[in-house]
């Protein structure tokens, strides 16, 4: 697999006409921009993915339903789409995101993985069951759709092998919450 290059962004979040590869900018804790997508079906059941083994952060941990980050040129959406589609062979259209916030983060991790990053948030309502999804066996070892209310406690609960988002999911249940609230 080719590694991925990308652009290297400052403090504030703005290009700063550097490319550096993946691996380099998780080394030196440069800061760059991924891509979350959570996807929710008419249940309102969030889609979870689990990592797979190999992966160099968190490895076996259950996760965001999509994620991923922008490579050198891309633009947020397209980077978004381009993720779907490789991680769980999803074909949308981009007024199917729903743009959430941007997040900045530096997420610790305990192998030496410098995360520091800027998160497109976006939600994807989709009238999928598991069966008709297939993913991306280089990345993802599972996926699965959580009941809301079941999530919820997962997160309250702090699952071992949930990956906590604190400022991420209180976003994310604040507008679930008031979306069934309605």
């Amino acid at each position: 697999m080719t590694e991925e290059f990308f652009d290297i962004l400052d403090e504030n979040g703005k290009k700063i006409g550097k490319i550096k590869s993946r691996s380099s900018v998780h080394q030196d804790g440069d800061w760059h921009r991924a891509e979350h997508i959570w996807i929710i079906n008419e249940n309102n059941d969030i889609l979870l993915q689990r990592r797979c083994q190999n992966k160099d952060s968190d490895p076996n941990m259950l996760d965001i339903s999509c994620a991923g980050h922008l490579v050198a040129g891309d633009k947020p959406l397209d980077g978004a789409l381009r993720e779907l589609k490789e991680e769980l062979n999803l074909d949308v259209n981009i007024e199917d995101l729903k743009y959430i916030t941007t997040l900045k983060r530096s997420p610790k991790h305990d192998n030496g993985f410098i995360d520091n990053e800027y998160d497109d948030l976006y939600i994807l309502r989709i009238n999928k069951k598991i069966d008709e999804l297939t993913f991306q066996k280089e990345e993802i070892s599972e996926i699965l759709f959580v009941p809301y209310q079941e999530f919820k406690k997962m997160v309250r609960d702090k699952r071992e092998d949930l990956i906590i988002y604190p400022d991420e999911y209180k976003i994310l249940f604040e507008i679930l919450d008031k979306e069934e609230n309605l």
